[in-house]
């Protein structure tokens, strides 16, 4: 299993869940924990993934969540969860 986090910012609107989990779904990425809060109209979320059997590599993967973000001005980052361990130790 290679677990990967992503983590959603921006503010609130309708629709935001469902568009990160149908770019994971059409990408073969299951979604294995998600956590999401609203503070001060604010939305953030952050979901433990497994992209070990992902239709396409890390990169265009990461990418494609980014441009997802953009289009809902939200920011969206995929890191690889080793990656994430060691920047949280920082």
């Amino acid at each position: 299993m290679q677990k990967s986090i992503i983590t959603v910012v921006g503010k609130d609107r309708v629709g935001i869940i469902a568009r990160v989990c149908t770019y994971l779904a059409e990408n073969n990425v299951n979604i294995l924990d998600i956590s999401q809060t609203i503070v001060d109209g604010f939305f953030n979320m952050m979901m433990i993934t497994d992209t070990n059997n992902a239709s396409v590599e890390f990169l265009p993967l990461s990418e494609g969540l980014e441009e997802l973000g953009r289009s809902m001005d939200c920011i969206i980052k995929l890191q690889r969860e080793d990656i994430f361990n060691q920047m949280q130790r920082i």
